[in-house]
C-alpha cells in the first residue's frame, strides 16, 4: 500500500546549515499494516510523513501509494489517497465552521465543489450516527463551531474526518502529543477502533515508547534519516521499553538516555 524507495532529503544543501533529514530511506507497508514510528528529535520521522503527504519535496528516490507513483504529485492531488491527523488539535479542521460542515468537507474530499453546496437531511442523519460512535455527545452539537470544542474532541472529530473517505493511507503525526494523558488514551483507543473497523493502512508517529509497543502490528525506529529497527508480530508484542533502548543502542552503535532518545 505504501513503498518508499531510497528517498533522501537535505535541507539547506550547500550551506553551513545543511541537514540531512532522510538518508536513502526505504520502507514498505502492506495493506492493513498499522505501523508505529519512534525515534529521537531529528531522526526524520516528521520529514518522512511530510514527504509522503507531499508538503516536503524529496531530493531523490520515489514514493508509491497503492502501486501509483506519487513522487511528483502536488500535495492537493495526494489528498485523495491520504487521511492525516496532526499533532496540533487546531489543524485538520475549519474552526469557524460547524461540525456538520467540517464533516461535509471531508466527505467531499477529491470532488469538485462549487459555491453552492449544501448538506442534505440524509447526510446530516449520517453524520449524527457517525458522531455517536465517538461517545462524546457531539451528535447533539452538529451546528456547534468546531473552534469551541476541546482539544480531545477536535482530534476525535479529525480522526473521523480523516477516515471518512476510506483513504489508502492514514497518517497520524504525534496526534496525541498535545493532549493530557487521559484524553490521549481515549483518542488512541478511538484510533485503534477506526483503523480496525475500516481496515486502514496506518503510519503513526509517537514519542511514547509504551504507546508504540501497545498499538499496531509493527514498530519501526528511525535514526539519522533511516530505519534502524523494524519489528513485527509476536516479537513486537513481547517488547518492553528496556528492550527498545537496548536494541537502539545495538542498531545505532551508541547509547542515549531514554528521555533524550524518544521523549520530547
Amino acid at each position: 500500500m505504501l513503498e518508499l524507495k531510497n528517498i533522501s532529503k537535505t535541507f539547506y544543501p550547500g550551506t553551513v546549515n545543511a541537514k540531512t533529514a532522510l538518508n536513502s530511506l526505504s520502507l514498505k507497508l502492506e495493506p492493513g499494516d498499522f505501523v508505529t514510528v519512534i525515534g529521537g528529535n531529528g531522526a526524520g520521522k516528521s520529514t518522512m510523513l511530510g514527504a509522503i503527504a507531499g508538503n516536503v519535496q524529496i531530493d531523490s528516490g520515489s514514493i508509491l501509494i497503492d502501486g501509483q507513483d506519487v513522487t511528483r504529485l502536488p500535495e492537493y492531488k495526494r489528498a485523495a489517497f491520504l487521511g492525516r491527523v496532526f499533532q496540533d488539535p487546531m489543524m485538520g479542521t475549519a474552526p469557524t465552521m460547524q461540525i456538520d460542515e467540517n464533516l461535509a468537507l471531508a466527505a467531499r474530499r477529491g470532488q469538485k465543489r462549487g459555491l453552492k453546496w449544501g448538506i442534505t437531511k440524509t447526510e446530516r442523519a449520517d453524520y449524527r450516527e457517525l458522531l455517536k460512535t465517538l461517545d462524546l455527545g457531539l451528535e447533539d452539537r452538529l451546528t456547534a463551531k468546531v473552534g469551541l470544542l476541546s482539544g480531545g474532541q477536535r482530534q476525535a472529530l479529525t480522526l473521523l474526518m480523516a477516515a471518512l473517505k476510506q483513504p489508502k493511507l492514514l497518517l497520524l503525526d504525534e496526534h496525541t502529543a498535545a493532549l493530557d494523558p487521559k484524553t490521549a488514551a481515549k483518542v488512541l483507543e478511538l484510533s485503534d477502533r477506526i483503523v480496525e473497523e475500516n481496515g486502514l493502512t496506518t503510519l503513526m508517529i509517537t514519542h511514547n515508547m509504551k504507546d508504540a509497543i501497545a498499538h499496531g502490528n509493527r514498530l519501526i525506529m528511525m535514526d539519522a534519516g533511516r530505519v534502524v529497527l523494524d519489528i513485527a508480530g509476536e516479537n513486537k508484542k513481547k517488547l518492553t521499553v528496556a528492550d527498545l533502548l537496548a536494541l537502539f543502542s545495538e542498531a545505532s552503535g551508541r547509547e542515549e538516555a531514554d528521555d533524550k532518545l524518544l521523549l520530547s
